[in-house]
């Protein structure tokens, strides 16, 4: 299939990176404008930043007074000088910390077509750039204030540095020179300063695969390892030693398996990249079979090799997370981009058809029967378009491969991958109002008045039964979450709002009575705490408590 190449002209240099941004720019702006604050890593970075902003403490990492050791402090920094630039602590505006994740997920894309176009051309790397940017899973971190959308930029704009230094070394012509070189080593500093050891590691065996593969590794000699390294304990060493001193190194040992998961068997991330790798799903066989003809080809091996040890070793860690494999994905667009340059048998063109099919039915399907399980107003209507957008983009990528025109088809496939997804996180997510219960909370208590920043009822608020970070981070720092009815009788005491979980109001009813103190419910919030996956029910009391007098 020669098509691709008709892309040539549009797509050398610069166009072809800036387009691959643009689109990732496009795929992720509604989820991170229209999402409330999800549980629960996104809540805990979040908070985390604004804790920093206000107390100007940007060595720690803490949710209230609980130090964080899920990541090092690259993340933090950079959503508080994002809500620094473009908000402010008091608003609570989760899309300014959603900015620096939007930028990874940019950065990722740009950085998939810069290495793709060394290794394969310019019309794949466009390919390649444009899965990436387009594909469900990296525009769905991409509006998530985590680690996932900038460890996956970082971690391919250093392996695609190293792949350019790869392919030099094994007589393409490409000036390779001290810029790409700082490239490799500046990305891998800056991802291990956002999410620890994970880009080295998949570097690592990249790198390894490679020389065994080759049975010589001459470009690693030319990596520049002296400054390198020295480079790395520039950008990380400052920040290591601080924190370590600041908690007598408490912070490493507590952040051995810190990054935890949900426990799941090996292939898992196999079963679940048809669906995240959308719409690149229907090249998914072509690339694995044209990958195993080519795996002579500079660009495909290095591929492979990127691709194959890291995931397998992803599969074999216990605990998984859906965007563990990110940092993967660029290898896996390079393969498809590079399938469709081949022509493919019969096989390969109808199993990826079907797989696309399937894939894009699985979509609609689990948004159709979320919008109708969780509904809230007009989700489902949005959902059944989304579900319909997403079953036209299946039957468009099967088109890539079976249809004469078969870049059209490809170009419909992004455009309506990307429309499904963005009408399902701006239109369906934000109506499923069970999955928002603090944001309803928090709307509850501005309505009675009740919300402490507004200065007409003293704090701060206490929460008895119901944890979870986005509450703190909706109604600020000082918020006390507890699992005693007695803070919540000291609240009501102190002429303080209380908010109970259900299974806890007899008893708070009993020590009302028991301590003569007065309060009435002013708002009863149903939700879904959709991270232990059980509903829920919250009253929210206001006190007839008169406030202590100061002394």
């Amino acid at each position: 299939m020669s098509e691709p190449l008709r892309l040539d002209a549009l797509a050398r240099g610069w166009r072809g990176r800036l387009f691959a941004a643009l689109i990732a720019l496009i795929a992720g702006l509604p989820g991170l404008i229209a999402l409330p604050a999800t549980d629960r890593d996104e809540a805990r970075y979040a908070q985390a930043a604004s804790q920093m902003l206000e107390s100007g403490d940007f060595i720690g990492i803490d949710f209230q007074d609980a130090a964080l050791t899920q990541a090092p402090v690259l993340v933090h920094w950079l959503e508080a000088a994002s809500v620094t630039l473009v908000s402010g602590t008091e608003a609570r505006a989760i899309w300014a910390y959603r900015l620096p994740a939007l930028l990874g997920a940019m950065l990722a894309a740009a950085a998939c077509a810069w290495g793709a176009e060394a290794l394969f051309g310019a019309a794949p790397a466009l390919i390649a750039g444009g899965l990436m940017g387009a594909g469900m899973a990296l525009s769905t971190v991409a509006a998530q204030a985590t680690t996932d959308a900038l460890l996956c930029g970082l971690a391919t704009l250093s392996l695609a540095a190293l792949a350019r230094v790869y392919a030099a070394s094994r007589g393409l012509e490409l000036a390779i020179g001290w810029r790409t070189k700082l490239l490799f080593w500046l990305g891998l500093a800056l991802a291990i300063l956002d999410a620890g050891v994970i880009a080295p590691a998949i570097a690592l065996s990249t790198g390894i695969a490679l020389a065994l593969w080759d049975r010589k590794a001459p470009w690693a000699r030319s990596l520049g390892w002296t400054w390198g390294i020295l480079l790395i304990g520039a950008v990380v060493g400052p920040w290591a030693v601080a924190i370590t001193v600041r908690t007598d190194g408490a912070f490493w040992t507590d952040a051995v398996g810190a990054r935890a998961g949900h426990w799941l068997p090996p292939g898992a991330h196999l079963l679940l990249a048809p669906v995240l790798l959308f719409p690149a799903t229907a090249l998914l066989p072509a690339a694995a079979s044209e990958a195993w003809r080519g795996r002579a080809e500079t660009g495909v091996r290095f591929a492979i090799a990127w691709l194959v040890p890291a995931w397998i070793a992803f599969e074999l860690w216990p605990a998984k997370t859906p965007g563990a494999t990110l940092p993967l994905c660029a290898a896996a667009a390079w393969l498809a981009a590079y399938a469709l340059t081949k022509p493919l048998p019969a096989w390969s063109r109808w199993s990826g058809a079907g797989l696309s099919l399937l894939a894009g039915a699985a979509l609609a399907m689990a948004t159709v029967v979320l919008a109708a399980h969780f509904n809230g107003a007009g989700a489902l209507g949005f959902a059944l378009f989304a579900g319909a957008v997403a079953v036209a983009a299946g039957f468009a990528g099967a088109g890539v491969l079976l249809s004469p025109r078969g870049l059209a088809s490809l170009g419909a496939a992004g455009v309506l991958a990307v429309t499904a997804h963005a009408v399902a996180m701006a239109g369906v997510a934000p109506r499923l109002s069970p999955f928002w219960t603090s944001a309803t909370i928090k709307a509850a208590l501005d309505r009675a008045g009740l919300d402490p920043r507004n200065g007409l009822t003293p704090g701060p608020v206490t929460v008895v039964g119901y944890a979870e970070p986005s509450l703190v981070f909706q109604l600020g720092t000082e918020t006390e979450i507890s699992d005693d009815v007695d803070d919540a009788l000291d609240a009501i005491g102190d002429a303080r709002p209380a908010v109970l979980e259900q299974s806890r109001i007899a008893a708070f009813a009993a020590g009302l009575a028991a301590q003569k103190l007065k309060a009435q419910p002013v708002a009863s919030v149903d939700g879904y705490d959709y991270v232990r996956g059980q509903p829920i029910r919250l009253i929210v009391y206001r006190s007839e408590m008169p406030p202590p007098s100061n002394p």
